[in-house]
């Protein structure tokens, strides 16, 4: 690969510290009380998108080089396929409020505290948030979904998270070659309750509280669905791999009218999908050639 322009160099020099600190602090760690909300330093654009993520710190080199990298296109030979009895998840029936920020990288629902478990290969995780994309990050045999949620889940400094397909109501998903998949024909009220406010998050560092919403129909569509499970790593930097993925087979749906109004706040947010776990990263492949 040709060597990069000085000013580019220089540009990740400068942001190499926030940014370390930004990717890490996304999934793991929760905003001090009074604290300002931290807005990610990279993107999904041009020197900041995630073709030149390692290049914008040194902790970031798993985004190149890693060989179990997410997203992943979700076909046979990528995942095993497991029943819901292989992994338990207890969510509360009803949150009365939480935390909605808007980090510039995604917006995320804070849940550390208010309950939320994972057991999953004799160990529990405690739910610290979940956050979305757009569109899908995994890919359905070739085929994306209009958006993604991420529930993320941490024991000690392991990580696993299910990541949920969300729809559009009255799709038509004719194209979708799986047959694992199965559509949802209502709106999910959780999703209906929670993006209620995403006005009070328009920009970038700035938080709100949800209005109280059921985790129930979500609870639910766990207890009774297959997973897609394969490990991989974070889909944003430093891109740390040893994460335990789960893509449930069901979706949730929402409806066209709110799916604009999330849209035109998210934006483009989705890691383009990475090489079959175990292989090359497509990076370093790249370099090769």
């Amino acid at each position: 690969m040709a060597a990069l322009p000085k000013t580019i160099l220089l540009l990740a020099a400068v942001i190499t510290p926030v940014f370390g600190f930004c990717g890490a602090r996304t999934h793991l760690d929760r905003r001090a009380e009074g604290e300002t909300v931290p807005v990610a330093t990279f993107g999904y654009f041009g020197l900041g998108g995630p073709l030149m993520w390692h290049q914008l710190s040194p902790e970031n080199s798993a985004c190149s080089t890693g060989t179990n990298q997410s997203p992943i296109n979700m076909v046979a030979g990528s995942f095993t396929l497991t029943p819901a009895s292989n992994l338990t998840v207890t969510l509360p029936d009803t949150v009365p409020e939480a935390e909605f920020e808007n980090l510039g990288s995604t917006i995320e629902v804070v849940m550390e505290g208010l309950g939320g478990t994972l057991e999953l290969n004799g160990l529990e995780y405690e739910l610290l948030q979940f956050h979305f994309h757009h569109p899908s990050e995994h890919v359905d045999n070739g085929v994306s979904m209009p958006m993604e949620m991420h529930m993320v889940f941490s024991h000690e400094t392991q990580l696993a998270v299910i990541g949920v397909y969300i729809d559009l109501v009255d799709s038509v998903s004719s194209n979708a070659t799986s047959l694992h998949l199965r559509r949802r024909a209502s709106s999910s009220s959780m999703l209906e309750s929670i993006f209620s406010s995403i006005d009070g998050i328009a920009t970038p560092g700035s938080v709100t509280k949800t209005p109280a919403f059921s985790m129930t129909e979500l609870n639910d569509l766990l207890d009774t669905t297959d997973f897609q499970r394969y490990s991989g790593s974070l889909t944003t930097p430093p891109c740390s791999e040893g994460v335990e993925w789960s893509v449930p087979t069901k979706k949730l749906a929402l409806s066209r009218e709110t799916f604009a109004k999330v849209r035109d706040v998210v934006g483009f947010n989705s890691r383009y999908p990475q090489n079959t776990p175990g292989m090359i990263n497509l990076l370093a492949m790249a370099k090769l050639e």
